[in-house]
């Protein structure tokens, strides 16, 4: 299981770093409640199916999010890695813009 919490740290550690400013707005629970499931799935899959099956998990997840990341932010016009335009990001949100 301790290859399975590395990898799932390094990946929310990452995604933190590079993802992070596209829920500068979101509430605190949200984040929570995501990584709840993330930590509630993987130890289900290694409960169920074992090391091979959590990483594999883990590795869909992973590749799954970053493929509808990209595909959500290309087809409305936002740079998948800057967030940029950051307005019209915030709009796309129902965030508040603050000028």
């Amino acid at each position: 299981m301790e290859l399975e919490l590395i990898t799932l740290y390094g990946t929310h550690l990452l995604g933190i770093a590079i993802f992070g400013k596209f829920e500068v707005e979101s509430p605190w629970w949200r984040w929570m409640l995501k990584w709840a499931i993330m930590m509630s799935l993987t130890y289900g899959f290694y409960y169920f199916f074992g090391h091979v099956g959590s990483m594999t998990f883990l590795i869909a997840a992973l590749a799954l999010s970053l493929t509808v990341h990209f595909w959500w932010c290309k087809r409305h016009g936002i740079d998948p890695i800057r967030a940029t335009p950051r307005k019209k990001y915030y709009e796309l949100r129902a965030w508040t813009w603050k000028e």
